[in-house]
Order: structure tokens, then C-alpha cells, then sequence
């Protein structure tokens, strides 16, 4: 696999090497030749599990922090699984920004490896090609260009004819473009990963062959150690990276743990030297619309790619011990080698070598799995990685010896956190099925607002069929199915679920038209999807432990609601939420969706262990409904014969009521975008009577449903951040504009106190933005959708992180954090002048477009001037 890896020599010969390899002063200390092999040691501080390149790159990186009594555990021989198979190309083209810069780590690190081991590890740099044979594929290959170049990763669009010159063999007939990246390498990643063994037992890890796990010790939820075929080892800290075995491992534990990921076979061919061979740093190409990756190897090539039509494995359980080449099937491989002749018509009369069929481990998402696990304190994964495993060991390995060392890893890891999924992804059936489309995914070109297709009604509202029956169309979110807008009768439904572009979509009026009725009238938003979690005490406990872990103050009157963050000992953002005191000791939690695992693990993770405190995931148990608009008040009037005016019902306020015949319903004067309205939170039982009595009293009103979509455009007109998208655990509330909301004034300490208190004294080295841009015609030029770079007065300054076209302002407006250049190397201090006076530009895969920024809401600004008008044209009536 590409960047998992195969490798600079005949995978025929790799057997052998795997016996002959000289590891000169370091000694393996348990062998298959060992008559009398060495006993393991009865205690270490942290035990490895998996000899392949991510586990001796864990190993590497932990020793380089200063780590001691490391043992790495493997089943077999080192680099027998997945790596001995590697294609052997590291590359940084990469999905998501986090990806690009592990990988870019990598490709650092295996050059240096040889002058620092005396290993030699096949490092070429070669640099790459993507390919693109149609303008939507160009277009992203932009966009993938612009924010490469904002992590300084050197890359450059090219034109056909440049293809050619760079590489002699392809055919660029049906080319309109390429992205070219230079500094693209290739490696045999077993030596590379017989290199980082080297180095790591040079540093004092002690390294076990032929050693199997069977189970991992668990007392009182921390790892206390493990138990090999071998003896048990007492640790503090276990890291699974057993690659395609992870998930039975996880499976075999006293306390099971959820490592999702499953098996596909992948196919790649060698063929034996050309008549004119291949120079060892051709570049490689990758011609994703062809679904082929192609290198030069052994002055032939070697080629594989990602079908359309892949192959699950292993999905009854444990499989082999050490990977070997599986089953040819040519009938399989064809329509890559199809697509291989006609990018390179010249090999048709090569002679090939080898067809290699190994095992590969893809994940629900396409991303790896990395972190601690939310049910084991000291239990550590990494693995799933989705054939990239040579392009992310390096970088990964680094971030996760951070994480164990500091407790975070130096960068925002929360894409690829193990802890955005749950026990519900570890179904064998829904891994089987969603692995079958997460592998040609890899290559599938993905506009924005894309949905997976497999693995869908996992986790369902009450109201899914009703809200289906009348159009609603559907995304997932943490297995959650969501409705994204509603299609009105008449509507073509299927063109709106083919419809993919860069451009102005489909669901445009759609949308506009929810977006509307939120701000004349009434709609009704079924957001039941939102994690819910209630603390509970029989004395202050539960206000203690909130009062600690957030920085807004909860010591409030019973039925206020807080906004607040759970901030870390940094002052980022772990959780972003609204809290609701119900009583003196009962609080009401909600989260984001994609919340659910990690902030009950990070809760959980502070709470004492009191047995009078308790806390309870009771998402499943609430139907939640917001209706939003200047109506909605007069809805609720009559269901409840209350009066829900702000005078009788102040906002950020809960009050537990009948709702039609319904009682028991927590309705809250809080919308989550700004605008007037209520979120109902309905036990479930009443779910269906409560949305059919609000939709039929509704009617007059003009009430009608709405989607995540309008949502979404609300909320970022209104410059509301969102967690997972514009907020994350380097991020404080003074760098996004909410110091308002932390209790500074309060002799209250919480995590992150000391940290913002520092911060705001020296003042903050980036802010959260608002950006609307000008001269961008809707109709006809790309939309922003998120990440592209932001640039003040010429000078790349910052980047976006979620956008949305404001129907209101009627133009896009995009988030983001911008940062002044560094003087002299030390971050400088924003200003609002830095801010005010620079004239701004977002770049939109590679056009310029100008922007106005703002570190506050447009629509408030606009707000104002209409009160204003209103109060200027109240008082010249009362004038006269």
C-alpha cells in the first residue's frame, strides 16, 4: 500500500532478509532460534505491542523523551506484518491538515535515520505526482495546494506538458492538470523500520520476538499489566499497535476495549525491469481518477491502487501471525492494470514480476486511530491506518510518545482521536460493510458536505420516519442520523443526493428557504442527536466538580443556563457546552455530538471517586427539538398556556412544562444560532405526540422543518464557534473573543486558570475572526467550504475553519484564527488595529478573494442600524 507502505526489494527475497539482517551490536532478546530464550522482565513502565514500523516508531520516540523500561512485544519476527509488504512511498497529500503534517515529519525523519543509525533505509527523493483528468479533481488538488502551503510544505500546480517533462512515461493526453510535490520520497520501510529498532535499543528499549499478548491486565480502570504467552509483565502504560490484530487485542482485554477496524486485501504489481529502466527517483505518480498509484522499482515499476470493489478479510477474527502474500487474482486487479496501461501505454510490453495480494486495515472514517482510550486509563492505540501507515509512523509515533509524556500531543490530534468513536462502531458487520467503502473512498474525489453511505439508521431519533416521509435528507454524525435540509414535493430527490460540487449546490434555495422562515417565522430543527449528560450529588459535589472543570461560573440560581468551555490545564477547549442547573445538586449537560465519548471520558477522568457523585449518559432518554424564529413563542403560548414572552421567560432560562398532553418537557429559552427561540428536551415517549402538536398549532404560523444546513448558515453568521470545527484543545476562550465567559473574578479555581490568567497578561498571539467576502459572485466562482489560507496585505496570516453563505448579508462569510508575523521568532501580540486595518483576502484554491474582517457579527452590526432607524423614524412619529 502506498503509504503503509512496499518496499525497494522482491517481496520473494524480503523472507530471507528477514532472517539475514545484521543488527551489528544490538542484540534481539527473544529470537526463533533461541533454544533458551531470554525471560521477559516482571515489570516495565510502558509495554509496546506490534514490531512494525508504527510500533518501533512509538518505541523510538518515547526513548528520545527520556523514557525508561520500554518493552516492545512482537508475535512474530519485526516488520512480518503489513510493513514487510509496504510500498515504500511517503507522501503528503494528505485529506486533512493533521495527516500532511505527520507525514511531512516522516519523510524528515526517515532521512535523517541513516546518518543517525548507519542503517540504510532505501530514502529517495523522488517527489510526486497527482494527477487530474477532469476540472473537479483540479479543483481539489488546488485546494489540497493552497493548504499544504500553509503548513510550508513545498508544492507547485503544473500543466500537462510539465507532467511529461517530469516523468517520461505517462500519458497526459487526458490530463487538464497535476500537483506536483517535490519533496515526495520513497523508502524500503522494512529497513526503515529496522532503522527505528536499531535506534530505539540503542536508547535502552529491550525488544521481544515471538512473543504474544494474550490479555491486558485492568484494576480500577488503569492498566496494571500484561499477560503474555510468555509470563506477565507488571506496567504502567500499553500501547496497541498490533496493526491488523489491534482490534481482536482490544477485543481480548479484562476491560474490552474499541479499537474499530477491519481488513481488505491490496493488490500491487511489480514488473521486471524495463528495456530503458526506471531512475530510482523518477517521481511517483498518482492518478486518483484512475484509482493506480505507480513508483519506480528496480528499474521497473511497481503499481497498485484502490478498486472499487475491495475485498473485506478476517472478519471472523484473529487471523494469521505474520502476513504473508495472499492469493493472486488477476481477474480482480484488471481494471487497475487497465487503468496502469492507458496512464502508461509504453509498459504494455513489460514483463511483470509479481502480483502482491496483502492485508490492509481501514477505519469507519478513513483516519487512524490514536489516544488513550476512554474506558482504560494508561491504554494507548495506534493503528488503522488506512494504507498510510509509511506516511504517518514517523509523525504519529511522535504525537502519541507526547501524548503519554505531556499529556497532549504538540498538536490538535482531535481528527484521528480514538475517542471520536464509540462502542457502537465496533460491530464486525458494520466494519465489514463500511470498510468496503471506505477503501475506494481513498482515491474517490470528495467535494464538501460529502456522506458515508454504509453503516447509515445505526442511531435514530423517534421521529426519523416521520421527518423522512416529509423530505428530509440525511447525514450521520457519530453514528446519529441528522436531516441536512428538506426537499419540498416536487423536488427532484435524486439529483439532490448525486449533486457534488466545489460550486453553488443544489440545495442552495432550499436552504435559503428554511434559513427564511427561521428569521419571519417558525421552524422546527430536530436536534436530538446532541450528547446529554446529567451529574447528580446528595450534597455540593456535583457543583464542586463543574465549578473545577469549567470556566464559566455554575454557581447559579436553580433553572439558568450557563454556555461555558471545559478547558485543560492549557486553557483549550475539551468540551464546549450549556449547562442547566435543574436543582441544587443535579446539573443538565449538553454537548456536540461527536462529544459523547470524550468529554464523559473527560469528566470522568476528574471526577473523585465519591459514590455520592454520580453521572449518567441520558442522551438516548431526550428527544430534543429547537424551534426557532419569532414565532415559536407563540407556538409554545398555546400548547402550554404559558406565556413564553422574555418578561415571563427570560433567555438562557429552563423550566420543566406540559407541552399538549405531554408534561415533564425541559424547555429552554436558548436556540444555538442566535436567533429567538426554544430547544424542547422531550423524554422520548412523548416525542412523536410533542412534534405532531407543535407542527399542527404551527400551521398558522407558518411553521415548517428545517435541516443542520440552515443551522450551520446561522449559527456563522452569527459568529457562533463551534467545537471540533473552530474551537479545539489548543484554542482559549481569549483567542476566540469569550473571556467574558470565564470567571476571573471568581476566587474559583479551575483547569486552565493560571494559564489564561498568564495569557491575557501577555496578551493573546492569535484571534478568531469573522471574514465576509467581497467580489465573490455566488452563481459562478468556487465557495469557500473550510481551511483555506487567509492572507492580510499580501502576508499569509492565518487559515479558515468553517464557512457558510450568510443568507442574510447575502454573501459568504467565513471563521477563522489569524496570527501577525513573528518578530525576531517570538509570536507578536494581536491587536485591534492589526485586525481593523489590514486589507484581507481568502484564498480559494488558489484564487484571491477580498474579504472585510471583523471580531464581531455583521448581522449585529446590521441589527443595530435597523434599531437605530427604528428609533430615529419612532421618534420623529412621536414628533409629530
Amino acid at each position: 500500500s502506498p503509504g503503509g507502505a512496499s518496499n525497494t526489494t522482491p517481496p520473494c527475497v524480503i523472507f530471507l532478509l528477514d532472517r539475514l539482517v545484521l543488527w551489528g551490536s544490538v542484540r534481539l532478546l527473544a529470537t526463533a532460534q533461541d533454544s533458551h530464550p531470554t525471560p521477559l522482565p516482571s515489570q516495565a513502565r510502558v509495554v509496546i505491542c506490534g514490531g512494525g514500523i508504527v510500533g518501533t516508531s512509538v518505541a523510538y520516540h518515547l526513548a528520545k523523551l527520556g523514557w525508561t523500561e520500554i518493552v516492545l512485544l512482537e508475535q512474530g519476527r519485526l516488520g512480518a506484518g503489513t510493513t514487510r509488504l509496504s510500498a515504500g512511498i511517503v507522501s503528503v497529500a494528505k485529506p486533512i491538515a493533521i495527516e500532511s503534517q505527520m507525514a511531512d515529519y516522516s519523510n524528515a525523519l526517515y532521512e535523517r535515520l541513516e546518518e543517525e543509525t548507519g542503517v540504510k533505509t532505501g530514502f529517495v527523493r523522488t517527489g510526486s505526482l497527482c494527477l487530474a483528468q477532469n476540472q473537479d479533481r483540479f479543483i481539489s488538488l488546488k485546494r489540497l495546494a493552497s493548504r499544504l502551503k500553509v503548513l510550508g510544505i513545498a508544492c507547485d500546480v503544473v500543466k500537462p506538458k510539465d507532467v511529461a517533462k517530469l516523468h517520461p512515461l505517462v500519458n497526459i493526453h487526458d490530463l487538464v492538470g497535476a500537483l506536483h510535490l517535490p519533496r515526495d520520497a520513497v523508502v524500503s520501510a522494512p529497513d526503515v523500520n529496522h532503522a527505528l529498532a536499531m535506534a530505539a535499543v540503542g536508547h535502552g528499549v529491550q525488544i521481544y520476538e515471538r512473543t504474544s499478548v494474550n490479555h491486558v491486565l485492568v484494576e480500577k480502570g488503569h492498566v496494571t499489566g500484561v499477560e503474555t504467552e510468555r509470563g506477565t509483565i507488571e506496567c504502567e502504560y500499553f500501547v496497541n499497535c498490533a496493526g491488523q490484530w489491534a482490534y481482536e487485542l482490544g477485543q481480548s482485554s479484562e476491560v474490552k476495549v474499541s479499537v474499530p477496524l477491519h481488513g481488505c486485501e491490496h493488490f500491487y504489481l511489480l514488473t521486471k525491469p524495463l528495456q530503458e529502466p526506471l531512475p530510482p527517483n523518477t517521481p511517483v505518480v498518482m492518478d486518483m481518477d484512475g484509482r493506480i498509484y505507480v513508483r519506480a522499482w528496480q528499474g521497473g515499476v511497481l503499481s497498485g491502487g484502490f478498486e472499487k470493489n475491495p475485498k473485506p478479510i478476517f472478519t471472523e477474527g484473529r487471523n494469521q501471525l505474520e502476513i504473508q502474500n495472499m492469493q493472486e487474482d488477476w481477474d480482480h486487479f484488471e481494471p487497475m492494470l487497465s487503468a496502469l496501461l492507458r496512464r502508461m501505454p509504453s509498459l504494455e510490453s513489460c514483463e511483470i514480476h509479481q502480483l502482491v495480494n496483502c492485508p490492509e486495515s481501514f477505519t469507519p472514517d478513513m483516519r487512524c486511530l490514536m489516544g488513550e482510550t476512554p474506558g482504560v486509563h494508561g491504554y494507548f492505540v495506534l493503528a488503522g491506518m488506512n494504507s498510510s501507515g509509511l506516511s504517518f509512523a514517523g509523525g504519529a509515533g511522535k504525537y502519541l510518545a507526547e501524548w503519554m509524556t505531556y499529556g497532549y500531543p504538540s498538536a490538535n490530534v482531535w481528527p484521528l482521536d480514538i475517542k471520536r468513536f464509540g462502542n457502537l462502531q465496533s460491530s464486525r458487520t458494520f466494519l465489514r460493510h463500511r470498510v468496503m467503502e471506505v477503501m475506494p473512498l481513498l482515491y474517490e474525489l470528495k467535494v464538501p458536505r460529502w456522506d458515508f453511505q454504509t453503516g447509515r439508521q445505526l442511531r435514530t431519533s423517534p421521529l426519523y420516519d416521520r421527518l423522512d416521509t416529509q423530505g428530509a435528507r440525511w447525514m450521520e454524525k457519530h453514528g446519529f442520523e441528522r436531516a441536512k435540509y428538506f426537499v419540498p414535493a416536487g423536488k427532484d430527490l435524486l439529483a439532490l443526493d448525486q449533486s457534488k460540487t466545489f460550486y453553488k449546490p443544489d440545495w442552495f434555495d432550499i436552504v435559503g428557504a428554511e434559513v427564511k422562515c427561521c428569521k419571519e417565522a417558525v421552524c422546527v430543527i430536530d436536534m436530538s442527536s446532541f450528547t446529554k449528560f446529567e451529574l447528580t450529588s446528595s450534597g455540593d459535589q456535583a457543583l464542586e466538580l463543574l465549578q473545577r472543570l469549567c470556566a464559566n461560573d455554575l454557581d447559579v440560581p436553580v433553572g439558568h443556563i450557563v454556555h461555558t468551555g471545559m478547558l485543560n490545564e492549557r486553557g483549550g477547549y475539551e468540551n464546549d457546552c450549556s449547562v442547566v442547573r435543574l436543582s441544587k445538586n443535579s446539573f443538565f449537560i449538553i454537548s456536540p455530538t461527536d462529544q459523547q465519548v470524550h468529554c464523559w471520558s473527560w469528566i470522568k477522568r476528574h471526577m473523585p471517586s465519591d459514590t455520592q457523585l454520580h453521572l449518567e449518559d441520558v442522551s438516548w432518554k431526550f428527544t430534543a427539538l429547537n424551534l426557532i424564529g419569532p414565532r415559536a413563542m407563540d407556538v409554545l403560548s398555546e400548547l402550554s398556556y404559558v406565556s413564553m414572552t422574555p418578561e415571563h421567560f427570560p433567555s438562557l432560562f429552563c423550566k420543566e412544562m406540559s407541552v399538549g398532553y405531554a408534561n415533564g418537557i425541559r424547555v429552554m429559552s436558548m436556540t444555538h444560532t442566535g436567533e429567538p427561540g426554544f430547544m424542547l428536551y422531550i423524554p422520548i415517549e412523548y416525542a412523536l405526540h410533542v412534534y405532531n402538536e407543535v407542527m399542527a398549532v404551527g400551521q398558522k404560523y407558518g411553521i415548517r422543518n428545517a435541516g443542520y444546513y440552515a443551522l450551520r448558515s446561522l449559527r456563522i453568521e452569527k459568529f457562533f464557534a463551534f467545537w471540533g470545527q473552530d474551537l479545539e484543545s489548543f484554542t482559549t476562550p481569549l483567542e476566540c473573543g469569550r473571556e467574558f465567559r470565564v470567571k476571573f473574578d471568581k476566587h474559583t479555581d479551575f483547569l486552565g486558570r493560571a494559564a489564561l490568567l498568564q495569557q491575557r497578561q501577555e496578551g493573546v498571539t492569535r484571534r478568531f475572526i469573522m471574514l465576509v467576502l467581497e467580489d465573490h459572485d455566488t452563481e459562478l466562482d468556487l465557495w469557500p467550504w473550510w481551511g483555506e489560507p487567509i492572507y492580510r496585505n499580501r502576508e499569509l496570516v492565518g487559515v479558515t475553519t468553517s464557512s457558510a453563505y450568510s443568507y442574510t448579508l447575502e454573501r459568504h462569510v467565513c471563521l477563522g484564527f489569524v496570527s501577525p508575523p513573528s518578530l525576531d521568532g517570538t509570536p507578536a501580540v494581536v491587536t485591534p488595529d492589526f485586525i481593523n486595518r489590514g486589507d484581507y483576502e481568502v484564498d480559494i484554491a488558489g484564487q484571491r478573494y477580498p474579504a472585510k474582517a471583523k471580531l464581531y457579527p455583521f448581522s449585529s452590526l446590521f441589527a443595530q442600524q435597523r434599531r437605530r432607524k427604528d428609533d430615529m423614524e419612532l421618534s420623529n412619529f412621536q414628533g409629530k
